[in-house]
């Protein structure tokens, strides 16, 4: 019980007793002192942060030439895509896609495609011309093997690869 009024009293004398904030001024900030010495250590400081930072000098880009496109693992066997990149090697880009349009092979939708994206990525990107632009070079190379079974007689079992290409393609601007 005596606890009891002990908190009672406490609780009253900190109602009672009269709260006082403190309020900080804000500083003035203290001039310095301008002297010839002063202004010399700036200087010096100044001459410092020069030598630190390296002079930028203007690179020149070099002029692009030509425009790169590629399509990797192919569903196509390396062999017969190599039939349809002969065909087009060296053309025009227009004269290339309507040779591959008028190709009756399982490959050539697929290279169409990558050579639109060659001629798309110089129009877009290098601001070249289409109607200057050729194809450069062409290259299908064998991309991944998928290594499967197919069943024989009697239980056994005989190997297959399945072969994917990788297309590679660059045009170039003629002059």
């Amino acid at each position: 019980m005596a606890t009891e009024t002990k908190k009672k009293t406490a609780k009253v004398e900190e109602a009672s007793a009269p709260t006082t904030e403190v309020v900080k001024k804000p500083r003035k900030p203290r001039a310095k002192k301008v002297t010839p010495e002063t202004t010399e250590v700036k200087e010096v400081k100044e001459v410092k942060k020069a030598k630190k930072e390296p002079v930028k000098e203007e690179v020149k880009k070099p002029i692009v030439t030509e425009a790169r496109a590629k399509a990797l693992t192919l569903k196509v066997t390396p062999r017969k895509c190599r039939l349809v990149v002969d065909l087009v090697r060296g053309k025009s880009c227009s004269e290339a896609l309507e040779i591959l349009f008028n190709t009756h092979k399982e490959a050539a939708p697929m290279v169409a495609k990558v050579i639109k994206s060659a001629v798309a990525n110089a129009v877009n990107n290098f601001n070249m011309r289409e109607d200057k632009l050729y194809v450069a070079s062409i290259m299908a190379s064998d991309s991944v093997k998928m290594k499967r079974y197919l069943p024989r007689a009697k239980g056994s079992a005989s190997g297959m690869v399945k072969r994917f290409t990788n297309l590679y393609v660059v045009v170039k601007e003629k002059n």
